[in-house]
């Protein structure tokens, strides 16, 4: 009876937490988008941004952002996948391997400005690029990179040993085991990480304005591909809307810089959100296709 009792309570206590939580973020996106009312107005989404006259907009920034989001993963995507992998998989177990661990916790609790420093140095003043976009995409990937080995290798360690144990007895090899069976079943944690890597690359601020720049050019898709002007360059400046808020905030003299702000960061929101909702969707179609349920389905109506 007393068990029960207490049951019950730590229930509502734990439904009270989740309440409270799902509330905050719902009061958080309330203000913001109230906040940033107006955001979508194509002036604003696509216009350019002005120094000194109210009304500018933020279409290179935006521009930046997604490109800045599609390069970092592109590069962390594959790097963490191939070290969680690696870990989980081929490393012997032994001190070298809890080392290894160890490197990579205290990789993923150093500060961001400490790695916008070390990008500073490594990515604009050794290799000679200045402020670019493939600094500011490398300096992120370092901040990503120790959060995604952790989530892919526990992904793959999670996966029951029973179904790598029956691949591999009807004779599938340890590659194809690891492709076409451990790595579907692990697909759901491994997007989690996928989708908190590529928040940290919305939100990152700090470590783009060493790396990444303060500035934009004007982006022209007619100009040359080598020329800072075109937006796929990846060796030019790109100021990304995460950097163009805090410049607005702290040294911006437009009259209208804090309604720009809050609008900024509206969009940012909804890019999260739109990003996050998507991964959620390509997630559970790409497991649906490797477990093979679409076909089952099909082949089920066809007999039927």
């Amino acid at each position: 009876m007393v068990s029960r009792v207490v049951d019950k309570i730590w229930t509502g206590i734990f439904y009270v937490i989740a309440a409270f939580v799902i509330g905050l973020l719902v009061l958080f996106f309330v203000t913001i988008l109230s906040k940033g009312w107006g955001f979508w107005q194509p002036d604003f989404l696509f216009g350019k941004p002005s120094n000194m006259q109210a009304g500018g907009g933020v279409g290179p920034q935006l521009i930046n952002s997604l490109y800045m989001l599609v390069i970092t993963l592109l590069i962390s995507v594959p790097l963490g996948l191939g070290a969680g992998i690696y870990l989980a998989e081929y490393a012997k177990q032994g001190k070298m391997l809890n080392f290894i661990r160890l490197c990579i916790e205290t990789m993923a609790s150093l500060p961001s400005i400490v790695v916008g420093l070390f990008g500073l140095l490594a990515f604009v003043t050794l290799t000679g690029w200045g402020y670019t976009l493939l600094g500011g995409a490398l300096a992120i990937t370092i901040l990503n990179l120790p959060g995604l080995t952790r989530i892919c290798e526990n992904a793959i360690l999670d996966v029951p040993p029973s179904i790598k144990e029956g691949s591999l007895a009807l004779g599938a090899t340890r590659w194809q085991t690891l492709v076409k069976v451990i790595l579907p079943s692990a697909l759901p944690q491994i997007m989690t990480g996928v989708i908190l890597a590529a928040g940290r690359i919305f939100g990152e601020a700090a470590a783009l304005i060493y790396t990444a720049g303060l500035t934009t050019p004007l982006l022209n898709f007619a100009a040359d591909l080598s020329s800072k002007a075109h937006p796929l360059n990846v060796f030019r400046p790109a100021e990304t809307l995460t950097v163009h808020i805090w410049k607005l905030n702290s040294e911006g003299i437009v009259p209208d810089a804090k309604i720009i702000a809050a609008k900024s960061a509206a969009i940012l929101v909804i890019m999260v959100l739109l990003f996050n909702i998507t991964a959620r969707f390509a997630s559970a179609a790409l497991q649906r296709y490797f477990t093979g349920n679409r076909r089952a389905a099909k082949k089920m109506s066809n007999v039927a």
